[in-house]
């Protein structure tokens, strides 16, 4: 590259004379400053032009390679500036500018891979930018993996790069790796916890889970490598790591498909005559209510003789499972079902005691 540039300035004139070098580095600079002002005038107009079409891609990719080019440049105009600043072909400068060089452009591209990655799975998430998002804990795993995939990678080649010798790194590293894995196993353990997760799916960013094996319960904010963040619902945020999970039981209630009504409802003894129509009507305002599933089990029977009461039971489904709503929809069934007892003229029935007492004759003495 030296020589090339070398040639260019003796043609142009710029060598030839004790200090060439010091108007060569000038020219480099300068060029430098233009190329980047060239680019970064490039970008706005590109730019301006992509925020009218509908692909959203193409506004990933601008955005994710406007800092890396102009660094890049940067990189590239100094790296031959310094290069110039020693006339030698084989001098210290050269040898330690040339491996810099060809790391930092390594490293330019790895850092455009995971700005695109990270812009993108912002992208695949959104209602706004793709038609049919995908899930956010799926997109999270899969940018995580290729960004650990595209710094490793970059990593050994820039250590290539150096000089280094691959093969001796990796064995290193399968060695190290061993210790680690006796050193770290809680580590490791959480690790993998967190790769079940994935690919297990129980839950995602969002959902409502709670274990009955352990106090934990609200809804999952992030899942990470390590550590799963759990917002209980007194809003305090609960750290489970994910080796946790692997040795619970985890209810996932988000995943319902309907949320039950089940109550026990007691009328007086004296309503036994109006038990059965009172059941029968029940049974048909919750066949005919609009917010309860009929393809679901439903139930109204009599369930048992208790020790005040005759006690029937009301179970079936609502179509929503959002909890406010579902008490929204239980309280219109429990308030109609109170209706239908009054309009048969029965009522509900509480504690009673009944004491029953024996009238006893009064004992006569025998006549003398």
């Amino acid at each position: 590259m030296q020589e090339q540039l070398s040639q260019i300035f003796t043609q142009l004139g710029l060598s030839g004379y004790a200090d060439a070098w010091v108007l060569q580095v000038f020219v480099v600079v300068f060029l430098t400053m233009l190329a980047n002002f060239i680019s970064n005038r490039v970008f706005r107009r590109l730019e301006a032009q992509l925020v009218k079409t509908s692909n959203v891609w193409d506004d990933i990719l601008l955005h994710a390679a406007r800092r890396p080019i102009a660094l890049l440049i940067w990189v590239l105009g100094l790296s031959l500036a310094f290069e110039l600043t020693d006339p030698g072909a084989d001098t210290i400068v050269v040898s330690v500018v040339e491996p810099l060089r060809r790391g930092l452009v390594i490293v330019m591209i790895a850092w455009f891979l995971i700005r695109f990655i990270r812009q993108a799975e912002g992208a695949l998430v959104s209602e706004e930018k793709v038609k049919n998002p995908m899930d956010e804990t799926t997109v999270g795993a899969l940018g995580k993996l290729l960004r650990l995939s595209i710094i490793i990678t970059s990593v050994l080649v820039v250590l290539q790069t150096f000089g280094y010798s691959i093969s001796g790194v990796l064995a290193f590293g399968g060695i190290g790796g061993i210790a680690v894995g006796f050193a770290a196993k809680d580590l490791l353990a959480n690790f993998f916890g967190g790769l079940m997760i994935y690919l297990d799916r129980p839950f995602k960013v969002g959902d409502w889970v709670r274990s009955p094996d352990k106090e934990i319960e609200g809804t999952v904010e992030s899942i990470g490598w390590r550590l799963t963040c759990i917002r209980t619902f007194d809003k305090r945020p609960l750290y489970v790591p994910n080796g946790t999970f692997a040795s619970i039981s985890l209810e996932n209630p988000s995943r319902m498909t309907n949320r039950r009504i089940y109550e026990k409802i007691g009328l007086r003894y004296e309503d036994s005559a109006l038990i059965e129509a009172v059941i029968n009507d029940v049974r048909d305002m919750l066949i005919n209510h609009p917010e309860i599933d009929e393809r679901q089990t439903l139930i109204v029977n009599l369930n048992s003789f208790a020790a005040y009461s005759l006690e029937f039971f009301v179970y079936t489904f609502t179509k929503t499972t959002n909890w406010v709503h579902f008490h929204e929809v239980k309280q219109d069934v429990m308030g109609q079902i109170i209706r239908i007892v009054h309009e048969h003229g029965a009522d509900f029935a509480f504690p009673t005691q009944t004491i029953h007492l024996e009238s006893a004759e009064p004992q006569t003495e025998p006549a003398q």
